[in-house]
């Protein structure tokens, strides 16, 4: 075939998509590069698309000191000795992840675990980088020898440029990922996170897998269109993929019964075969349609998960809580949802928050109906959970028998806590506005970013929330999506220019119970 044939075991390769037309790539430009990436320009001339590799390989911004093609020719022999290549151990920073064959020859498999163990003597500071096996594996199929593929996987764990995010190479940034990757489904998968919610015990454990269908179970033909672009565009590409996987899988698996026990076996198993129902091409065309976060967006929220890992002290591999741990049944109290239902709440949070427990601030039952006394107890425990119980949905018991989920985030925010003295609007904190139950797909809004995330018209985007002691008020423009009055005994619900939203029940409302939860950090007290 070519030069980078050695390690290829052609039988695999599904060579009638292979093309011998002569190409080369000259463009340099990102954004020409960009669409040449996505058409596949590349990826059928294996060929060029090793030398594309090396090119784009070769201009990642890297440390001063990384090593190279003869760094590796220096160390194999001293770290490997005579052990047959089949029978070397993996370092534990990959986490027993799958080291997939892909379409190597016998050599090219072994090779594989030749190239790891010499990363790991060359770069002890990664401790944890599940997605290394897979990466090199592919690398090995473009590459003219171990050396070489050796220097390729180095440089992209060496980039230092802190704008370009690549592999994973800490537990704390692989958790943080993973929390990420569920705020994402939160927000662009809403259908398929309501299938998960209702057949999983712990969500956040099935999203944890993200990493692990990209590289790990994905065929080697679609991890190679989806590495084209990955190099090309960096860190996003992987969440746009992931989130195009679980829509296939929701629309493909939706109403059927699961094959297996668990819904993560499932999910596997559809990714290791979604050649029966997904071409390559199609899933990238769905991964570029969905409208992300840009990439500035996507690592604020990421910098927010690590910190909140950073501040439970979960900064090594250890076993993550779910919700049901969060919400213990033994210890959670409400006079208005189940416990059941507050995990289904748990389980649509951001997910930095759901790894705290929640803690009843204020009841009107025990606190009487008092706004000041509601500021009071609230103060200080941003975000908080608000649940509303209305005298008239006690009359419909088909009904869920909460009004509305509201959640504010200061992180983002330039306005403090509301206190009784104080009459503002939040114009950069979030809140999830939603009635009747666990938020419809349709409705929800952003839990977790700020106002100008929602594209909000400018007069209105500074609605949020606002507070005196004659009222609470959330969104405005036009109307006001909730409003409460001073003795927490009545209010209203509106369409509003802020959230876009239809009212959340009748328009006129009594309180029968109205409930604030925090969020205690089990870690720090």
């Amino acid at each position: 075939m070519d030069e980078y044939s050695r390690f290829v075991d052609w039988d695999k390769m599904d060579v009638s998509a292979q093309s011998q037309d002569t190409k080369e790539l000259s463009c340099t430009e990102f954004q020409e590069l960009k669409q040449l990436a996505r058409q596949g320009y590349w990826a059928k001339n294996h060929c060029l698309r090793a030398k594309v590799y090396h090119k784009l390989i070769s201009s990642i911004p890297c440390r001063t000191v990384t090593p190279d093609a003869n760094v590796y020719r220096d160390i194999v022999v001293k770290i490997v000795g005579k052990r047959s290549s089949s029978s070397l151990p993996l370092p534990e920073f990959v986490d027993n992840s799958l080291v997939p064959t892909y379409c190597l020859n016998a050599e090219g498999v072994g090779a594989v675990r030749k190239i790891i163990l010499c990363v790991a003597n060359q770069f002890p500071d990664i401790s944890f980088c599940p997605a290394l096996p897979a990466v090199t594996a592919l690398l090995l199929h473009y590459s003219k020898d171990e050396a070489e593929c050796f220097e390729q996987v180095c440089r992209i764990l060496a980039c230092n440029d802190p704008s370009k995010r690549l592999i994973d190479q800490t537990f704390l940034a692989f958790e943080s990922s993973c929390m990420t990757f569920g705020d994402l489904v939160n927000k662009y998968c809403q259908a398929a996170h309501k299938l998960m919610v209702a057949v999983s015990e712990d969500v956040l454990e099935v999203y944890s897998d993200w990493q692990r269908w990209l590289f790990g179970e994905l065929p080697m033909a679609y991890v190679a269109r989806v590495f084209d672009v990955f190099l090309v565009e960096g860190y996003k590409v992987l969440y746009r993929v992931a989130l195009a996987l679980l829509k296939f899988f929701h629309k493909v698996r939706a109403g059927q019964p699961m094959e297996s026990d668990s819904i993560q076996q499932d999910i596997r198993a559809f990714v290791r075969d979604i050649a029966k129902s997904v071409s390559p091409e199609r899933l990238l065309e769905k991964a570029f349609a969905i409208r992300l976060f840009s990439r500035k967006e996507i690592q604020l929220l990421q910098m927010a998960n690590e910190k909140a890992l950073q501040q439970k002290g979960i900064t090594v591999k250890q076993k993550r809580q779910n919700v049901h741990l969060a919400v213990h049944a033994e210890n959670f109290k409400s006079e208005i949802v189940s416990v059941k239902e507050m995990r289904d709440i748990w389980s649509w949070i951001p997910e930095r928050f759901a790894l705290c427990q929640p803690l009843l601030l204020f009841t009107t039952l025990e606190h009487g109906c008092s706004l000041s006394r509601f500021y009071s107890h609230s103060e200080g425990h941003e975000p908080t959970l608000l649940l509303i119980k209305t005298t008239a949905k006690e009359l419909q018991p088909e009904v869920e028998r909460y009004e509305w989920v509201i959640i504010k985030h200061p992180e983002l925010a330039t306005a403090g806590a509301e206190t009784e003295n104080q009459n503002h609007s939040s114009p950069a904190g979030s809140t999830l506005c939603s009635g009747s139950g666990p938020p419809e797909p349709s409705e929800r809004l952003s839990p977790f970013l700020s106002a100008r995330h929602f594209n909000l018209p400018s007069k209105t985007a500074s609605m949020f929330m606002a507070g005196s002691s004659e009222c609470v008020i959330v969104g405005g423009g036009d109307g006001q999506a909730l409003y409460l009055d001073a003795d927490l005994n009545h209010g209203r619900t509106s369409h509003c220019n802020t959230f876009n939203n239809q009212p959340l029940c009748s328009e006129n409302f009594q309180i029968s119970v109205l409930e604030v939860w925090g969020f205690r950090d089990t870690m720090n007290g």
